[in-house]
């Protein structure tokens, strides 16, 4: 229990991050409970299509050299947002770039925490 509160709030400070800034990432609320729901979503989103977006596009990355991996995070982060609409705690991406953007500074931000309380997510 005490992992999956530490990946939510890792995941909610990162959406946060990525929706303050990045130009062009509108959020409908400004709500931190609101912003917790959505970091939620998020990992349902992730860990429901991510891996099924990556095997079906396995060749796509290869091709790309890892790229097309950047590509499906940005298409989830998107998606992340537009179902988050539906229950009034998600935000809009005014185009591509903003939700690749959104998506890279989702990424380094969640790495970054996640090396710092790396011990904390460790099975003991």
């Amino acid at each position: 229990m005490k992992k999956f509160i530490i990946r939510l709030l890792i995941n909610a400070v990162a959406l946060y991050a990525a929706i303050y800034l990045i130009n062009g990432i509108h959020p409908q609320t400004n709500n931190w409970l609101s912003l917790l729901w959505l970091a939620l979503l998020f990992g349902i989103v992730n860990a429901a299509l991510k891996p099924i977006l990556t095997v079906v596009g396995c060749p796509f990355i290869i091709l790309t050299l890892g790229l097309g991996a950047l590509l499906i995070n940005a298409l989830l982060f998107y998606l992340a947002g537009r179902i988050g609409q539906a229950f009034n705690i998600g935000f809009t991406v005014d185009g591509f770039m903003p939700a690749f953007l959104g998506a890279l500074v989702v990424s380094i931000v969640s790495f970054i925490l996640n090396s710092i309380f790396r011990d904390e997510l460790k099975d003991h």
